[in-house]
Order: structure tokens, then sequence, then C-alpha cells
């Protein structure tokens, strides 16, 4: 998985109760683009994401559209 700054993050949620969550890749720390990213979620929170499974990076022109 890679991704660049700007590109948003969507965490699935993995439970029906369980919303999903997205921010913005602020920063990818791993070679080449990869994992782990720093993420800017919506409420204000930065946290760094080692994404799984239940992970999706959609890239810059697909968020905004």
């Amino acid at each position: 998985m890679h991704a660049s700054v700007g590109d948003r993050l969507v965490v699935h949620g993995r439970t029906i109760d369980t919303k999903d969550r997205s921010g913005e890749i602020v920063e990818a720390r791993g070679p080449e683009g990869g994992p782990p990213f720093l993420v800017r979620f919506a409420d204000g929170h930065e946290g760094l994401v080692f994404p799984g499974p239940d992970v999706q990076v959609l890239p810059r022109q697909t968020a905004e559209a």
C-alpha cells in the first residue's frame, strides 16, 4: 500500500455499530510512500496508522470528487 500527502485514508468499521473514520494523510513515513502513515482525522486528532485489511487509501483526485 502506497500513499501521497493529501490522499484520504478511510478506516472501515468492522462491526455494525462502528462508523467509518477518514482523514488526510499528512506524511508517509515508510519507504517510497509506504506505511506507516501520519493521518489527521476530521476531529483534529493526528495518529500514526499501520494499515490493515480494513483500510483504504483514496488518491487526492478521488477524494475531492
